[in-house]
C-alpha cells in the first residue's frame, strides 16, 4: 500500500497503485507524496509573489533601465484610468516619459522621480479632458483659468450652453413593441428594401413558371441549354413588342 495523498481530493491515497482512480473523488489521479505537494505548495507561492510584483499582469516589471522606472511611476498613477484605456494609456505615458526625459538630457539637467510624476499627473489630466471632450463636446481652453476652476468645484459642467450629452447606439429605445438598440435604427445603403422586395415576389409569382426557373439559373451562375436560351429570347422578344405598342 502506497503512502501518499490523491492529487485531485488530497484524501488517503488507498490504492496500491502509483495511479489510478480514487475511490473518494472517482476520478483519474496519481498518489502524492510529501514532498510532491511541498514542491507545489513552493510553487504556488513563487506564482503569488510575482503576481503582487506585476499587479497589472503585462510583464512590464521584467524591463530594466528607464523603462523600468516608468513603468514603475505609472503603477501609482493607472488606478485614476478606466479599466478599458489603462493599457493604452500606460504606453501613451511611457512614451511621454521618454520624450520629456531626452529634452532634459539636451539641457543637461537631470529628470528626477518627482518630476516622472508630474509627467504621468498631467497625462491623468489630459486623459480626463478627451473624455470630456469626446462624451459632452465640452472644450474648456476656452474659457478663463477662474472659469475652469468654478466650473471643476462645482461641477458646473452640464450648465454649459456648448453641453451635449451624447447617447450611446447600444442603448435600449422604449416602444411600444420589443425594446431594441438605438443602432438598428440607422438607415443602412445595403439593408433590404422591403417594398421592393415584395413587389418582386409578386412580379414572379405572375411570370410562367419555366421562366422563373430560367431565371434562377442565370442568377445561380449555371449555364442554360439550347431550349431554355430560345424560350427565354421569345419571352423577351414578345415583351419587347408589348412595351413598344404601349409606348407609341
Amino acid at each position: 500500500m502506497l503512502t501518499g495523498h490523491c492529487s485531485h481530493c488530497h484524501k488517503v491515497w488507498t490504492l496500491e497503485t502509483q495511479q489510478g482512480v480514487c475511490q473518494w473523488c472517482g476520478k483519474t489521479a496519481v498518489c502524492q507524496d510529501q514532498r510532491a505537494q511541498a514542491l507545489r505548495s513552493i510553487k504556488s507561492r513563487a506564482n503569488g509573489r510575482k503576481r503582487q510584483a506585476d499587479p497589472n499582469h503585462n510583464g512590464y516589471n521584467q524591463l530594466d533601465g528607464d523603462w523600468l522606472t516608468y513603468y514603475k511611476v505609472t503603477g501609482y498613477f493607472v488606478r485614476h484610468i478606466r479599466f478599458d484605456d489603462r493599457e493604452d494609456w500606460l504606453h501613451d505615458t511611457m512614451l511621454e516619459m521618454a520624450k520629456v526625459k531626452a529634452k532634459y538630457e539636451v539641457t543637461g539637467k537631470p529628470l528626477t522621480e518627482a518630476g516622472l510624476m508630474r509627467v504621468a499627473s498631467y497625462q491623468v489630466t489630459e486623459y480626463w479632458v478627451k473624455q470630456r471632450r469626446l462624451t459632452t463636446w465640452l472644450d474648456c481652453g476656452n474659457c478663463s483659468k477662474a472659469q475652469r476652476q468654478k466650473c471643476r468645484s462645482e461641477d458646473l459642467y452640464s450648465e454649459c450652453p456648448k453641453y451635449h450629452q451624447l447617447v450611446s447606439l447600444n442603448a435600449k429605445a422604449d416602444g411600444d413593441g420589443e425594446p431594441s438598440e438605438l443602432i438598428e435604427f440607422i438607415a443602412d445603403d445595403k439593408a433590404i428594401d422591403l417594398d421592393a422586395w415584395v413587389d418582386a415576389r409578386r412580379i414572379l409569382r405572375g411570370l410562367p413558371r419555366r421562366l422563373v426557373q430560367i431565371a434562377y439559373k442565370r442568377y445561380a451562375g449555371i449555364p442554360l441549354d439550347r431550349k431554355e436560351r430560345t424560350y427565354l429570347n421569345h419571352f423577351q422578344g414578345r415583351e419587347l413588342k408589348k412595351y413598344q405598342k404601349a409606348l407609341f
